[in-house]
């Protein structure tokens, strides 16, 4: 039997709310998030087998995370329920246009990391590859099975709150990139850590190492990059109305790497043999996926019914 995909990172609740709301003169929600914990969530939804390694309490939001989580399909990994533990959140506030920006109180440090045989693929990304103790940590881990036969996925999801100089925050971006084979960036992570670079340009950089094998880049409502080794492909995003971008880019990582896997692409494949056909493919189903999650209210990525109701694949 095939391990679980593992997923590292955190899990937190959102506290969403418009600008009114900050002023006392709207409503918040709070709502289970933390970029690893949605594309673990994503993953479920699509059907991948998903273990979560992660931290939270039994507080009020840790329960409400841990409903979430065991109610979406994911497993959490022995040690990421903490008694002593404080859950973490972030306040996202929306923009007219719907679009969130981010305060965080949170703690990052994991329980012990290892790797099941047989397991697919691992995930991380966010706060939790910047922030310690826990970065350190995942860096650590990732070096440990260089030699596994396992593919290794990695969105930054730039936080200039959490980490506020860039250079720094590049150059652990870049150390983790060269331990992974795919990464994932946004059109804003770009502007953040490489200002004035094209994305092209730094989609470049990233593949000089010699592990990664693709990087794809997300352009919020046009579309999104792919670029490998081989292949160049640019994918445009359907029209839809926008009712919040909130766990957006996470929905469309839990679909980038679900339709990698469905391509036999994971494990020790390690994204070798990807074709042009694949990558645009695997993007616009992605692309196609985090389009749903903006019709809704916060992080509520598609089952795969929903994707192949919608879009017909």
């Amino acid at each position: 039997m095939t391990a679980p995909l593992l997923v590292v990172g955190e899990a937190l609740v959102d506290i969403v709310g418009s600008a009114k709301s900050r002023n006392g003169n709207g409503k918040s929600n709070a709502t289970p998030g933390g970029s690893p914990a949605n594309v673990a969530v994503g993953l479920a939804r699509l059907g991948v087998p998903t273990e979560l390694v992660t931290r939270i309490g039994t507080d009020a939001y840790g329960d409400q995370l841990g409903a979430h989580l065991f109610g979406n399909g994911v497993q959490l990994a022995p040690g990421s329920v903490d008694p002593n533990f404080r859950t973490s959140t972030a306040t996202a506030t929306l923009d007219a246009d719907g679009v969130a920006t981010y305060q965080f109180d949170i703690t990052w440090e994991p329980p012990a990391l290892s790797l099941s045989r047989g397991c697919p693929a691992i995930h991380t990304g966010s706060i939790a590859t910047v922030l310690e103790p826990g970065a350190a940590s995942i860096h650590d881990f990732l070096a440990s099975v260089a030699d596994q036969p396992v593919t290794v996925t990695l969105d930054p999801n730039a936080r200039p709150s959490i980490t506020p100089d860039p250079v720094s925050t590049w150059d652990a971006v870049r150390a983790l990139a060269a331990l992974s084979d795919l990464v994932k960036l946004s059109d804003e992570d770009c502007e953040f850590l490489r200002p004035g670079l094209a994305p092209v340009d730094i989609a470049k950089e990233l593949l000089t190492a010699e592990r990664t094998q693709c990087v794809v880049i997300t352009r919020g409502g046009d579309g999104a990059l792919g670029i490998s080794r081989d292949a160049h492909v640019d994918v445009t995003a359907p029209v839809i109305e926008v009712v919040d971008t909130v766990g957006a880019g996470d929905s469309f990582m839990s679909a980038l790497i679900a339709g990698l896997d469905a391509r036999e692409l994971l494990g020790e494949r390690r994204l070798v043999g990807l074709t042009s056909e694949d990558l645009r493919d695997v993007v616009d189903y992605a692309v196609k996926a985090a389009a749903i999650t903006c019709t809704r209210h916060g992080a509520d990525p598609p089952t795969a019914a929903e994707h192949t109701e919608k879009w017909g694949s």
